[in-house]
């Protein structure tokens, strides 16, 4: 996952060297974006049928080869390429990774298992750019060393992942590959609804933290150390994962409305930052946002999880994450596109507030209607 967020303090170095607008900028975020869900709805379940393994070491193969593209950057195809593969990667290890290890912890330790699927996924995309911007900043080769290393780590996750046992009993050997779309089961939508419309205002702030906090830094604050831009958006995804390992104290079915009011303050704190230009104030906007994300985020996802059929649990989960992924690169693009007609800040400013909206509306629906299976 820390792959699919390195590129993100490079793309001022990227529009240096190609020379695109900001707008592409989201684009070239938005095609990961798309190849996720694509990837999702067409083979969100194939997990369930040939075993988590298999699709384990397909998105680390597909990972892998997004490095490369990196690696002989030369130009915007390389760069979409290395961006597709890498959404490719996301989309098959999302839900086959989260539903892998919940499967393989001991029934006591389920609570603890989705925990460490969820915070390995926020921890990854956080450290991705922390990474990325400190070997860019204080290293050689800006644009190469970072996905050097990362292919190093892909090697050693493979070796990891052959050693795992496969959690699906009976898997097929090739199955016929059948695209199901969003397919949720009837049981499962009364938590499904609440909880997928949080997880799209929760990663969409992730989504313009990830495609365009650099820019904000950079343009609007005048702060120009990529170690800091990578730095600002490794605190979102920090407090992410701090925000999961609150949700048992506050129980999952409270946790979802109290994260969209959390969400809600950073957002405005977001907005604030903007307005003052102040960098502390983005900071405390990244850490209130991402602790009122990472909150509603794995309430959703443990109450998606407990309410799917063990058969079913795979497909469901990806089901969640394609509308995640829907509000981690809509919105942004639509920051990109305002940005061009008018300014980032205004830009930033807009989404903040359409967002919040958004959060305010998943947050009073959970708070009134409690998630239950129908």
């Amino acid at each position: 996952m820390a792959g699919t967020t390195l590129p993100t303090p490079l793309y001022g170095l990227y529009q240096e060297q190609i020379g695109f607008s900001e707008l592409m900028v989201t684009v070239v975020f938005a095609v990961y974006a798309i190849a996720v869900i694509t990837v999702l709805l067409v083979a969100g379940n194939y997990s369930d049928l040939v075993g988590r393994r298999p699709v384990l070491l397909a998105a680390m193969g597909f990972s892998a080869a997004s490095a490369c593209s990196f690696l002989l950057e030369g130009g915007l195809p390389l760069l979409f390429a290395g961006r597709l593969l890498s959404g490719c990667a996301a989309g098959l290890l999302s839900g086959a990774a989260t539903a892998a290890v919940i499967e393989l912890a001991p029934p006591q330790k389920k609570a603890r298992a989705a925990f460490a699927a969820t915070a390995a996924n926020m921890g990854g995309l956080g450290c991705g750019p922390l990474l990325s911007g400190l070997l860019a900043e204080y290293a050689p080769w800006p644009l190469k060393l970072v996905f050097g290393v990362h292919l190093g780590l892909i090697a050693v996750a493979c070796v990891l992942t052959i050693l795992l046992p496969e959690t699906v009993e009976d898997p097929q050997r090739r199955p016929r590959l059948r695209p199901q779309g969003i397919s949720v089961p009837p049981g499962v939508r009364g938590v499904f609804v609440p909880a997928s419309v949080a997880a799209f205002a929760g990663f969409a702030l992730l989504g313009l933290f990830t495609a365009v906090a650099p820019s904000f830094v950079a343009v609007t604050l005048q702060v120009h150390n990529l170690a800091v831009s990578g730095a600002v958006v490794f605190s979102v995804f920090l407090a992410s994962t701090a925000g999961q390992s609150l949700t048992p104290w506050v129980g999952a079915a409270r946790a979802l409305p109290v994260g969209c009011g959390v969400l809600v303050l950073g957002l405005l704190l977001v907005a604030s930052s903007l307005l003052a230009q102040s960098l502390p104030l983005l900071v405390l906007g990244a850490l209130f946002g991402g602790t009122g994300q990472g909150l509603a985020f794995r309430a959703a996802l443990t109450l998606v999880s407990d309410a799917a059929p063990a058969h079913h649990r795979g497909g469901t989960i990806s089901a969640f994450f394609v509308v995640a992924y829907t509000g981690i690169s809509l919105p942004v693009v639509g920051v990109g596109a305002l940005a061009v007609e008018l300014d980032l800040r205004t830009a930033g400013l807009v989404f903040a507030g359409c967002v919040a909206v958004v959060a305010s509306v998943a947050g009073a629906y959970a708070a009134l209607h409690p998630p239950t299976r129908e």
